[in-house]
Parts: structure tokens; sequence; C-alpha cells
């Protein structure tokens, strides 16, 4: 048998087919091997497919007409608005058509009836419907049969017969004539992976936006949320952080979405966060699609970044799975399409739909407290519709949808499905993550809130009783072995909820036990005075991450003794941070001989009290190092060394073999026969 494969999608696309349409129709054909639209046929047994489906459409073409007709051709089917050019450019010669070419587009080109064209397809053994995709060399084959050349053109991004097939089943089951609740909805993708691997950069080349240009030190440090529109299909991208502080970010960015784009860069493989994203994914049993982003460098090797995805449990396709590993660039876009079509063939099997006429539910991708605005919320609608002046719930939040912003901050009158849309009208910032559920009117939508803050509430109280009567001991006696260990308070301020949440997690986890970090509050927006007064009663350092303290807030902190750090990378935080840390340790000292002397003489000078005569025996002496007095074998005296003189010169150091007059700071006892031993101190910043 061939060992040449093609896979199932690949096959339903030059049948004219849907890709669950032909899974189903291989299942009960008795293709045990076909699982989904990535399971792969060898070529004897897809051109035995062709041949079957090619044959049946041709018995019912036969049987709607009333009997066998010469070389019938499936009956040609409306062209769906914003599909193939009707009428392709003709120069002379030549045939200018933007691929892919269906036989219908070649047909028309060529001024030939599709059933002809299907004809000469079938001399060159190959059984197509007037839908299938041709190849390009079909397609200059077929043109020189008939006295043209065909010249391609670039396809601008509107016209893929991907998405007329799409648009025309959704079309088709919308018009059906059945009660239908459910329609189709855009697939929410997440783009996971390591730090600057490329993720936004990817997404900006997308969208046509400039994301990360705009970002501190290039690093996306909070959920966004923006829409693509490809063909006539529409997608909506969350793109997630990838440094390791903001886990939680990323695990609520995989739990929102429908796909998973893995972007790992071939030069450096599979990293960290990136083992982490592959995680989330999977525990939120999303597909996933890898893209391997800057293979143009050196050092990519693409098989390593194979053998590592298959030992974190992804099996790529072109080692036998289900995985696309697709190759692209956000720089030169090379691969950026056949990743849309990925993506658009992922969702088509799993067959995403929602409710219009439900009530809304959305979910909280983010929130911030915005100057002018008030507290807001970027939310992912997931059912119903959400319409300007709704009442809704939020957590332990509430409030009515003042005005919804898309990603580009224009005022939408309602929200469908799969939309990514900024509310304004809180009553208070909620937390990332939370459900946003549509209330009937205000007093429906306030009890709601209180009843959540009220569940909190006795979590909360149920948590502190667990404590006081199983652990109470336990922390009493862990608190007084850890009597010695300092405390240092935080005030933290953030821009949105989710960095809050990230961060707060970050300093939790820096481990000492040496010293305790305690966040005494943490909230969202700009300093203010009130976290001043704080931080100066708790004694604490004030922390903003991509916040402002205005002149007077800072004016007053510096009265009250308050210190105010900003930063707006996440590394510097910490960084910083940890280093305040051990700056409140008392630092370790390191002691290194550097000399001994023997006292050999004691001389009494009225003027500066008592030097001791001494011969250096090994080492230098060194005017204020340390230096120790032992007589016999105890210590008797810690302190510096005061001055050297050499005959009657006063000098910095003397060596060994020379005598001295060495006068000790605030010591006299001498004796002859006592040791001198000079050290040099060396202050180590503590380890936490």
């Amino acid at each position: 048998m061939s060992t040449t494969k093609i896979r199932v999608n690949q096959l339903a696309r030059e049948l004219g087919m849907e890709s669950k349409e032909l899974v189903d129709f291989l299942q009960k054909e008795g293709f045990d091997s076909v699982k989904s639209h990535s399971s792969t046929l060898d070529e004897e047994e897809a051109e035995l497919i062709r041949k079957q489906i090619y044959n049946a459409r041709k018995e019912a073409q036969e049987a709607r007409r009333g009997g066998p007709k010469p070389a019938p051709a499936p009956a040609p089917q409306p062209q769906e608005e914003g599909g193939q050019e009707a009428q392709p450019e003709e120069n002379g010669n030549e045939i200018h058509l933007k691929t892919p070419v269906t036989v219908r587009d070649l047909a028309t080109a060529l001024k030939l009836k599709p059933n002809e064209l299907i004809i000469q397809l079938m001399h060159l053994n190959i059984f197509a419907a007037i839908n299938q995709v041709l190849e390009t060399e079909t397609v200059e084959k077929l043109c020189e049969r008939n006295g043209k050349k065909f010249v391609q053109e670039r396809r601008e991004k509107g016209n893929h017969p991907v998405f007329e097939r799409k648009a025309s089943a959704i079309a088709a089951a919308a018009n059906d004539g059945r009660p239908r609740k459910k329609v189709g909805r855009p697939p929410v993708v997440v783009f996971m992976g390591h730090v600057d691997h490329g993720k936004t950069t990817l997404q900006d080349y997308i969208r046509k936006t400039r994301v990360a240009a705009g970002e501190a030190g290039g690093i996306t440090q909070a959920i966004g949320a923006s829409v693509a529109q490809y063909g006539d299909q529409t997608i909506t991208f969350l793109d997630t952080p990838g440094h390791a502080a903001f886990t939680a970010m990323r695990a609520r960015g995989a739990n929102a979405t429908d796909v998973a784009v893995l972007v790992i860069a071939g030069p450096e493989g599979c990293m960290p966060q990136t083992i982490e994203a592959i995680h989330h994914a999977q525990a939120a049993k999303v597909p996933i699609i890898v893209a391997m982003t800057k293979c143009d460098l050196p050092g990519c090797d693409k098989d390593r970044v194979l053998r590592q995805l298959q030992e974190n449990g992804i099996q790529p396709e072109e080692w036998g799975g289900e995985t696309a590993v697709i190759p692209c660039s956000g720089i030169t876009g090379e691969g950026v399409d056949e990743l849309l079509e990925r993506i658009l063939l992922e969702a088509e099997m799993l067959e995403l739909n929602a409710d219009p006429e439900a009530p809304f539910e959305g979910l909280v991708i983010e929130a911030q407290m915005e100057t002018g605005m008030g507290p807001t919320a970027n939310i992912l609608v997931r059912n119903g519709i959400l319409r300007q002046g709704d009442w809704f719930s939020c957590g332990s939040t509430y409030g009515k949808a003042r005005a919804l912003l898309d990603t580009h901050g224009k005022r939408l009158a309602k929200a469908t499905a799969s939309t990514p849309v900024k509310i304004m009208g809180y009553n208070g910032v909620p937390e990332a993550g939370d459900r946003v559920l549509w209330q009937p009117d205000e007093k429906s939508a306030k009890a709601a809130a209180d009843e959540e803050l009220q569940k909190k509430r006795q979590e909360s109280n149920g948590d502190a009783k667990a404590m006081s009567l199983e652990e109470v001991m336990k922390k009493l006696t862990a608190r007084k072995e850890n009597s010695d260990v300092v405390e240092m308070n935080l005030v933290l301020k953030t821009d949105v909820r989710g960095s809050l949440e990230a961060i707060s997690e970050a300093i939790n986890g820096i481990k000492s036990n040496k010293i305790t970090v305690k966040i005494v509050h943490g909230g969202v927006g700009e300093i203010t005075d009130s976290d001043v007064v704080l931080a100066a009663a708790s004694k604490a350092i004030i922390v903003g991450f991509h916040v402002r303290a205005m002149p007077s807030v800072n004016r007053t902190a510096k009265q009250k003794g308050v210190e105010i750090r900003l930063y707006s990378i996440i590394y510097d935080l910490l960084d910083d941070l940890e280093d305040v840390m051990r700056g409140r340790l008392t630092p370790e000292t390191r002691e290194s001989l550097l000399g001994e002397a023997q006292i050999a003489q004691v001389f009494h000078i009225s003027k500066t009290g008592k030097i001791c005569g001494c011969r250096v025996t090994s080492g230098l002496i060194r005017v204020n190092q340390k230096a120790k007095v032992f007589r016999q074998d105890s210590q008797i005296y810690s302190g510096l060394v005061a001055s050297l003189k050499h005959f009657k010169e006063d000098v910095r150091e003397m060596k060994a073999g020379q005598e001295c007059g060495i006068r000790l700071d605030n010591f006299e006892d001498f004796e002859v026969g006592d040791r001198i031993q000079v050290f040099t101190v060396e202050k180590i910043l503590p380890e936490l």
C-alpha cells in the first residue's frame, strides 16, 4: 500500500464536504482508524472514497433525471455571497484567477459547462464535484488543454471556499423551516505560551494592530481581547501573558475559550510557561493548535519541538497524532492563513452555538477602576444578548449597562455571543472570572449581588472557625518558634484586577524563613491619600503597578515618611522587592585573617597612651581593620587597629618580618607575649 497520506479534512475540502460529514461517512463505512478531521488515509483508500462518493452523486442525479445520461455533473449551486468571482479576469489567452480555484470557477473562466470540465477531469483520473477545489497543477493542465495560460492572483482573505461552505451551511440551517434557537457563534481562541515567544506579534499581524509596541518591555501583562475578520468569519482572540506570575490569568483564559493556540519559538522549544499552558489547555479540554514561530532564526529545530510536545502529552500530526504544528511568522505573515483555517476547522468540528433568546450570560476577563469611567469590566459574552440599559449581577457587584464599548472603544447597542465588550455601570470593581448574569431590574440585580456577598462572608467565617478550632495551637507554636522572623508590610495597587491577583500570588510565593511579606491592603486604581495613611499606620511600603501617584499624594507620603515605588514591568517589581527584603535583614559578615603580630615590648606615651611594639609574624597588619588580641589561647579584645607607626612615621600597613608600633582602639591592657590577629570583614547580603 502506498505510503502517501491525506488528512480527512483535506479530502473533505476536495470533495466539497464538511469535515464532520465525511468523518461520519467514513466511520459508517468501517474506517475505524478515523477518529476526527485530523486522521489520515492512505492514497488508495482516499481514491476509493472519491470514486464511491462521486458514483453515489452520479446515481442520485440519474435517478432524478429519469435514467442514465452521459457524464452528468452535480447540479450547480447558487453562488454564495462573498464567494468566488463569477466573472474572472481574462486577458487574451491568459486566465486570471485567485486560488483556491473550484471546478465551477475554472469552468466559468474557460467558458465551459461544468459537466464538460468534469469530463476532462475524468480523463486525468480526477473525479470531482462542482465545488471541489483543484490543485494548481491541475488548473494549469486544464487551461493548457483548452489553449489558455493560467495566471494565479493573490487572494484577499475575504474569499475562501472553507468559509463559503460554512456560511452556506449556516444559511441553510437558518432557512430550513424548522424552529431553531441555537445559532452558530464565532470561536473564542486563546494564544498561550512562554514569554517573548511571539504571541502578541502573531496576533498583531492578524488583527493589524500594534499592541506589543505600546506595552512596557514588549510584555503582555493583562488579558486582552480582540476580534479579527477572516473571510466572512469572525474569530475572537484572547491574549494571555507568558510570565510565570500570571499562571492564574492564563488558567482563566484557557477556561474561557474554545480553541487554544500554543505559541512556541522554534529556537527555544518548550519552556516552563509553555508546559504550564499545555496543562491549562488540557485541563480546560480545548483543542490545541501549535504555532511554531521564529523559524527563520538560527537554532530552530522542529524535530526537537515535536519531541518535546510528545513528551508533554501532545501528539503532532506529523508523528501520527491529531495536533497540527504550523510554522508561522508574525513578521512576514507566513503560515498565518493556514493557522486561521485550522482554527475555523477546529471550531467547525466543535459545532459551536449559542441561544440568542436565552438570558444574557458573560464572563469577566479583566476588571479595573478607570478615571472618568469608574469601575469597568472587560467581559466575554457566552450566551444570549447584552443590550445597553440592561441590569446585571456580577459576583458580589451589580450594575446597569450604561455603555458598551467594543475593542476599539466604539459604542455598541448590543453584544452577542463570543463578543468581547467593556461594560460601564458597575457599582464596584468585580473579580476577574466572575459570571455576569442578566437581571430584570435593579432590585433583582442588587439582591443577587447581596446574596453572593453573604455567601462569600459565610465561607470566610467558616474558614476562620475551622482555623480557630483545629489549627490555633499550631499557629501559636509556629509564631513562637518564628518570633525572630522579620515582617515587611506592603500596600499594593494595580491597574486591573487580574494584575492584582497575579502579583499578590507572586509575592506570596516568595519563600523565606527569615522574612515574611504581608499585603495589608490590595486594590485597583491610582494611589490615594488613604493608601498613604494606611501605609504610615502599618509601617508599609506602597507598591504600584501600572498606576500613578498624584503630586499631592507624593507630598503626603514624604511628610509621613512613606516610600512609594512604581513599576510598569513585573520583573522589576519582583526583583526590587526581593532586594528590599534582603535589606531588611541583618547582613551576614565573613572574616578573613589578614595577618598576625606578637607583642615584644609595651611603650607608654604621654599624649597618646600605651603603644605595643610588635613584630609582624605573618601576612600584614593594616590600619582600620578588625583586630583581636589573644593571651595564651583566650581572646581578651575585639576592636580596630587605630594606628600604625614605623619608628616615628605613621604608616598604613606593615608586612611580615617588619617591626612596628600598634595602637588599638579603646584598649591598652597589653602584655608582652600577647598575639594580635588582624582580619578583613566582608558584609554579605543574606539569602531569603
